[in-house]
């Protein structure tokens, strides 16, 4: 439970006053952001906006401990599972465009696919983590840990990692697994023509002005990109290894402007028809919050509940949370690359927002 002074300060930090626009700097004191920061060695980016626009930024630590790189409020991260977030909009646009259906069986576009299973799964099941198609991709991985490094073709994943009977009802369970997302990306790649990176960067990146968020091998070795780590002290980095078939689901990286951007780009404006924004906020899967591509939440401020889009990422030691009230169009953006507990990064968000944390 937050303090009602706890509520106070993270309010005031959600504020752009004219002194500090007029000084050209972002990195005024919070003692929220500065209390989190010294209680939990954080290290990464917290920024603060409105309608896309930063009110507060700040960097912490390192992006690179071992060459003493220090973390920039530019700095890129994997932004993990934000991506399926990014994958959604992009299928609602293809929806949009009578390309794709929410709710057509999926070998309508896939028709080498599995008829009896595929006959029951749709994009809404996929995008939702509700199909009941198995995760054949961790069984494998297990199995066979090279199988992590083999450049497989859209096709060759497909085919290894998405065929098993399914494990239950389509849209009766929350299971979030891997296999969703190679499917909906071969369906992509399918409808359009494109290979996957292709098609988000031409329907939904490059529209929006986003072209900061890449999912490309230069971005992930880039001078300005951040490293992840298991632990800080000593430094152990975690591997990131990826391949193209595993972009839908977990392949984008960004800086804390970038997404603060896309939340406004994506939740405020015309961007998406009224259709396709109702079912990127629908409930899909209660147990879980689980929408298309990511959770709604509610915040509780000032005893009175407001819904939030809440995207989350977790990868190879990268912990981030993007949140964002529909109703002030406020944002919350924090990035970690040190392995740092989801739900540690939540509750931070939570009190940002000035909410009080559901008990």
């Amino acid at each position: 439970m937050l303090k009602r002074r706890d509520l106070i300060l993270a309010g005031a930090g959600l504020m752009l006053t004219p002194g500090l626009a007029a000084a050209g700097s972002l990195g005024a004191d919070n003692p929220v952001v500065d209390a989190f920061v010294k209680e939990q060695a954080f290290q990464g980016v917290v920024m603060l906006g409105k309608a896309g626009k930063a009110t507060y930024a700040r960097a912490f630590g390192m992006a690179d401990i071992e060459a003493g790189r220090p973390a920039t409020v530019d700095t890129v991260y994997a932004i993990a599972s934000m991506s399926k977030w990014l994958t959604a909009v992009t299928v609602l646009k293809l929806i949009e465009a009578g390309k794709l259906s929410l709710d057509a069986p999926i070998t309508t576009w896939l028709p080498d696919y599995r008829a009896d299973t595929g006959a029951k799964v749709t994009l809404r099941r996929l995008l939702s983590n509700s199909s009941g198609v198995p995760n054949g991709f961790t069984t494998a991985i297990k199995a066979d840990p090279t199988l992590f490094k083999a450049r497989l073709s859209t096709a060759e994943a497909l085919k290894r990692f998405c065929l098993g009977d399914l494990a239950f009802e389509p849209g009766t369970k929350f299971d979030y697994a891997m296999t969703n997302w190679i499917i909906v990306l071969a369906i992509v790649e399918k409808v359009t023509g494109l290979p996957f990176q292709t098609a988000v960067r031409e329907i939904t990146l490059s529209p929006l002005g986003l072209d900061g968020i890449r999912a490309d091998d230069a971005i992930t070795a880039g001078p300005n990109t951040a490293i992840g780590y298991t632990d800080a002290k000593p430094p152990a980095r975690r591997p990131n290894d990826r391949q193209p078939y595993m972009t839908a689901a977990g392949g984008y990286f960004g800086a804390a402007s970038d997404l603060l951007k896309a939340a406004h780009q994506i939740f405020d404006t015309g961007f998406l028809s009224p259709a396709s924004q109702r079912a990127l906020r629908t409930v899909e899967v209660a147990s879980d919050h689980y929408a298309l591509g990511g959770r709604i939440r509610t915040l509780v401020v000032g005893g009175k509940p407001y819904p939030a889009g809440w995207e989350t990422g977790n990868t190879a030691g990268f912990r981030s949370v993007l949140g964002h009230r529909f109703d002030t169009r406020a944002s919350v953006v924090i990035l970690n690359n040190t392995t740092m507990s989801q739900k540690t990064l939540d509750l931070f968000a939570d009190k940002l927002f000035g909410a009080v944390t559901p008990t």
